[in-house]
């Protein structure tokens, strides 16, 4: 199946199911989407969101985020959003601005997130706010957060996790996010953001590492995960809070007959 929807402006758009699972069921198509953030989307876009059927938007992005990008919707939009106002202990944007801006660091500063990101509070709830979504949505989910890769690839794992999908084909769609045929105009559009907010751009050689994911950066969430909880399994149910009613409620809606 192809799995990147191009849109005009929303970028690193696909669905995340469509993968066998070890119950045998599967995990259905056409309606987990992931992407990055729609504060760009052009009304071409919105009209084909809407043509997803979809229900359910979950926003990973901070309060901040979402002020400087505010979304877009579609006319008479009546689907759920699910996003929230907690604090983070985290200022990215600030980070960069005392950032070297190498390959290098913003490739380890990417790792230390992924493993910070999994005990977050803020995206704690969001996680298992988003989880609980998929197993109540009468239509399609859309997790994203800004570039569509570090937290919605998170969010995207932990639902494999549940679904039962097998860890080659989990870190496989993960990888997905770097497609060639997008890297050059995610690098223009992540050099911009960059330089705007930092009055600083980065190398392309940076620009090219900090767009992409690498299986190391699941790698060392899950390690904090299984250090701290012993699995991932046991974070899902203890921090998360999607216990195994949850967990039922997202099988019933998530895989094939």
């Amino acid at each position: 199946m192809t799995r990147h929807i191009d849109f005009d402006a929303i970028e690193n758009f696909r669905d995340f199911g469509g993968y066998a699972t070890g119950c045998g069921r599967g995990l259905v198509s056409g309606r987990l989407y992931r992407s990055g953030h729609h504060a760009l989307a052009t009304d071409q876009d919105l009209a084909r969101l809407q043509a997803l059927g979809v229900a359910i938007i979950v926003d990973l992005r901070q309060a901040t985020e979402r002020e400087r990008e505010p979304s877009r919707r579609w006319g008479g939009f009546e689907a759920a959003v699910v996003e929230n106002d907690i604090l983070s202990h985290q200022d990215w944007v600030a980070e960069l601005e005392v950032s070297p801006l190498t390959a290098e660091s913003l490739v380890a500063d990417t790792m230390r997130h992924y493993r910070i990101n999994v005990f977050e509070p803020r995206l704690i709830d969001l996680f298992g706010r988003f989880l609980r979504a998929v197993g109540d949505a009468e239509g399609a989910v859309v997790v994203h957060c800004a570039a569509g890769k570090d937290r919605t690839g998170l969010a995207c794992a932990f639902l494999h996790q549940i679904a039962g999908v097998h860890h080659d084909d989990m870190i496989a769609d993960y990888l997905l996010t770097n497609d060639e045929s997008r890297l050059e105009r995610k690098m223009a559009q992540a050099g911009a953001f960059v330089e705007r907010v930092v009055g600083r751009r980065p190398s392309d050689e940076a620009l090219r590492a900090w767009v992409q994911v690498y299986p190391e950066y699941l790698d060392a969430a899950f390690d904090e995960i299984r250090g701290r909880c012993g699995s991932i399994d046991r974070y899902l149910a203890d921090v998360l809070g999607v216990d195994a009613e949850a967990r039922d409620r997202i099988g019933a809606r998530v895989l094939g007959g």
